[in-house]
């Protein structure tokens, strides 16, 4: 016998209670609908950060979400150059990538950053499976600047493959490869292959994890973090250059994605624990959301999931 003392933490438990009844709305909002998540950043390569981006995304799958995960991989695939004493140059801030780095980024992608975020996954289950976006023709592209070598921009993407394993209630994990026009293969940013890809399959969202807390109006001063902002005004800041470098592949993906239809675009900080549950499943959120127009940043207009509606329907 033991005694509930001894066995259930002290604190609150209304407090607890309330966290869960206010994600209920949240909840039948999203169920049933597809969420690009592009992972990167420290969470992907810190194993504790890794543990709780992934118990996350089980859980969006648990309720019914509909998740694809794009991953890049320049550290891992720096450090691989470095073990190889093979140079490593950028130009424009992308990676010179010749035909033998190539050999080195798609071994690093798919056969080692993928393997591991699809183990990480199927810890919890059968769940996830390894996507090289030149599988079955995912991703085509041709190349971005002569000067950058195997460097790829896309030219189209195939939803089909991805579409079969969301049907079949999988995961895909999608490595930024993609099949080149010209028989090989390309090296393509993964910010926007993600923004692609939740293009093409009429994605929700798509969510971007960074190490920042999102998107700020002047990057020096904390207490201007955006919360929310529209398509209009995303595409002035661009346009301006209000922004660091660095978000600048991010914010265009998010712009491409917005553009072609999806809902709603996030940029979050990944090293904050359960992120992807504070901004999704809360009122309040906590990184920078992207609408497509002003309506959008009030109210979410997408229909609810089938199972969602049933839980509406019965109100």
């Amino acid at each position: 016998m033991k005694y509930a003392k001894d066995t259930r933490p002290s604190g609150h438990k209304a407090e607890a209670a309330e966290v869960i009844i206010e994600s209920l709305p949240w909840i039948k909002n999203i169920t049933g609908k597809t969420v690009v998540i592009k992972y990167g950043g420290s969470a992907m390569i810190n194993k504790a950060l890794r543990a709780d981006v992934v118990s996350d995304i089980v859980l969006l799958k648990i309720i019914g979400v509909n998740v694809v995960i794009v991953h890049g991989g320049g550290h891992a695939v720096t450090d691989m150059m470095k073990q190889l004493n093979m140079p490593v140059e950028f130009k424009k801030g992308l990676r010179v990538t010749t035909d033998e780095g190539m050999e080195i980024t798609k071994m690093v992608l798919v056969g080692k950053v993928n393997q591991e975020l699809v183990e990480a996954v199927n810890e919890h289950g059968d769940l996830a499976v390894g996507v090289s976006g030149s599988d079955a023709g995912t991703i085509m592209a041709t190349q971005f600047d002569p000067e950058l070598g195997r460097v790829g921009k896309i030219t189209s993407i195939s939803s089909t493959y991805l579409e079969d394993l969301i049907a079949a209630d999988y995961i895909p994990v999608v490595a930024s490869i993609a099949r080149g026009e010209d028989g090989g293969f390309y090296n393509v940013n993964a910010d926007i292959v993600a923004g692609e890809i939740a293009a093409t399959l009429g994605a929700h969202k798509v969510i971007f994890l960074t190490d920042v807390d999102g998107l700020f109006e002047d990057f020096d001063d904390k207490e201007t973090l955006i919360s929310n902002l529209t398509l209009c005004e995303l595409q002035e800041m661009v346009k301006d250059e209000a922004v660091s470098t660095g978000m600048i592949p991010k914010l265009k993906a998010c712009i491409n994605a917005l553009e072609a239809g999806v809902f709603r675009t996030h940029i979050i900080n990944g090293t904050v624990p359960h992120s992807l549950l504070l901004e999704l499943l809360t009122n309040v959120g906590i990184g920078t959301t992207m609408h497509s127009t002003d309506e959008a940043c009030v109210f979410d207009a997408h229909p609810l999931g089938n199972f969602a509606s049933k839980l509406s329907e019965n109100r």
